[in-house]
């Protein structure tokens, strides 16, 4: 079983869109040391422009990776090297504790991540 930030069972962070480095609606990190994508997310629009103007453009459709966008509003699992940024860069978004693994918590604590979270 999956643990999110909290300890207890890793929720769902978006089945539409489908996110998740595996596509599977989680932030899930299965020992791949490439599956960073442990930060569930709200998109608002202000945070997706922010990551467009930077390198990570989540907001414009890629047809051959049946990619339809982020939209503000939707939550999106995020790399935690994305999340570190947006921390330095003072444009972090608001995050879901629940959907978001713990393996994050190698990198931030559970205080530092609390200041962000829209559901603690």
């Amino acid at each position: 079983m999956e643990k999110n930030v909290l300890g207890t069972e890793l929720e769902p962070c978006s089945l539409n869109p489908l996110t998740g480095y595996y596509r599977d609606g989680s932030c899930v990190n299965r020992g791949d040391e490439n599956c960073v994508h442990l930060v569930c997310i709200y998109a608002d629009e202000e945070y997706l422009n922010y990551l467009k103007k930077v390198g990570n453009d989540l907001i414009t459709p890629v047809a051959e990776f049946n990619f339809a966008g982020v939209k503000p509003g939707q939550s999106w699992c995020l790399s935690a090297p994305w999340f570190l940024k947006s921390i330095e860069d003072g444009q972090e978004p608001k995050i879901f504790l629940h959907s978001t693994h713990e393996r994050l918590l190698e990198v931030l604590s559970l205080e530092t991540l609390k200041k962000y979270a829209l559901d603690c």
